[in-house]
């Protein structure tokens, strides 16, 4: 069940493009003129998730993939991949609307994050003990 974190992966990179749409777009709406990255807290609120967003993902993807390559398989890597998409969106969508309120989405994208971080831990640890 390779396809499920594919699809993952796919729509990972959808949110990665939507939080750079929405970090543009509130560029040209408050006139913030590149490179600046502060000026008015709508662009900056959109420009931290972007960033914050970017960042996760560099710490998801390897696990996700170690998870269904090495891990419990793709069916259970792509379930926690989904529950990290879903948290991470919350968050987004949150922190564009208020940022106190992310922390919902914070916590639901971690908790999918730590258990591909677990599956992907024991899988590697499996295979260097047989291999």
């Amino acid at each position: 069940m390779i396809e499920l974190p594919a699809l993952v992966t796919l729509l990972t990179v959808l949110l990665l493009f939507g939080t750079m749409f929405v970090t543009g777009k509130a560029r040209g709406r408050y006139d913030i003129k590149a490179p600046a990255i502060s000026g008015h807290p709508g662009f900056e609120r959109a420009y931290r998730v972007q960033m914050n967003t970017i960042e996760n993902t560099v710490m998801f993807l390897p696990v996700l993939w170690l998870a269904a390559t090495h891990g419990f398989g793709g069916l259970w890597a792509g379930v926690a991949g989904l529950v990290w998409l879903v948290g991470r969106s919350w968050y987004a969508l949150a922190y564009l609307n208020d940022p106190t309120s992310r922390g919902g989405g914070f916590v639901v994208s971690m908790l999918g994050w730590a258990a591909l971080v677990v599956m992907a831990g024991i899988g590697v640890v499996r295979a260097m003990m047989i291999g």
